[in-house]
């Protein structure tokens, strides 16, 4: 994975497309996402929050990731999801990760700039080609990617302000900004997330070129909706929760039918997975683009 992922990304601006993020936690559910992508020459990106990767192995997911990278051909970033501190993205870049998202939006306006900055200026001074993603306002949900069986309400004043993503943007020299725009983490069974497009209209004519944006929590949300966001600026949408549930729910059709074969049982939960996966990258019109 020696590629400049900023050039990736670069692409997917002057093409008016998103590359999706596709959460895994397993060897099994990287396959699904590699078949997917070859099926669809989309570009891959895997993505592996704290807990994730802690499962998988970092070593692990590099190694399975340069693998995968060398068969097909195609470009492979791996991201470091949803971290949290100076220390695990240490971690990640050492391992070899090659995009990096820095979540400190749980701290203070102030504190979130000091540290993202800190991130960044870390990160150039190791490798310039490693991409580097911020957050800016609080995305509701969880972080377990919790199945909802309630409405998830969503507060506007936790919404990503234009203005501050601005200042935010020019002072931490970020390279993408995930933005809360009405998405949460997790899936609801009782209605849709209600993205409010015209925040994320401002946002981007704010930010400008100077960063891309990002949809973070995209289980759940209406295709059309996810489309109309690619077509306002955002050029990387993650997906986990709907990867999860297929993988998940897959398995468990196969185990209670009676199969104890795990390349059989699991290769029913890939297939699944898989599914969800190539819908994804037909939406926010990656296939064909790698």
């Amino acid at each position: 994975m020696n590629l400049n992922t900023k050039d990736i990304f670069k692409k997917a601006v002057d093409g008016g497309y998103a590359i999706p993020q596709l959460n895994i936690s397993s060897a099994d559910q990287m396959k699904a996402v590699v078949e997917a992508a070859k099926k669809l020459h989309s570009p891959l990106m895997f993505g592996t929050s704290e807990g994730e990767r802690k499962f998988l192995g970092l070593s692990q997911a590099v190694a399975l990731a340069n693998i995968y990278e060398k068969e097909t051909g195609l470009p492979v970033i791996l991201n470091a999801d949803h971290t949290k501190s100076m220390e695990k993205v240490v971690e990640a870049v050492e391992a070899g990760y090659n995009s990096i998202h820095i979540d400190a939006s749980e701290l203070s306006y102030e504190e979130n700039i000091k540290l993202t900055r800190d991130v960044v200026s870390y990160v150039k001074s190791i490798n310039q080609n490693i991409s580097v993603e911020g957050e800016l306002g609080h995305i509701g949900g969880t972080g377990a990617s919790k199945v909802f069986t309630d409405e998830v309400k969503i507060d506007t004043k936790f919404l990503t302000d234009p203005e501050e993503a601005r200042i935010f943007v020019e002072k931490t020299g970020i390279d993408r900004l995930g933005v809360a725009i009405g998405n949460f983490h997790g899936l609801s069974t009782v209605g849709e997330e209600k993205l409010d497009m015209e925040r994320l209209s401002q946002i981007q004519k704010e930010v400008g070129e100077k960063c891309l944006l990002v949809l973070h929590g995209a289980s759940g949300i209406h295709d059309e909706d996810i489309k109309e966001s690619v077509r306002l600026g955002i050029r990387k949408i993650n997906v986990n929760t709907e990867l999860r549930v297929a993988f998940s729910d897959a398995l468990k059709l196969s185990l209670e039918s009676g199969e104890t074969t795990p390349y059989k049982f699991l290769a029913k939960a890939q297939e699944a997975m898989q599914k969800v996966v190539e819908e994804k990258m037909i939406i926010c019109n990656s296939n064909n683009k790698a």
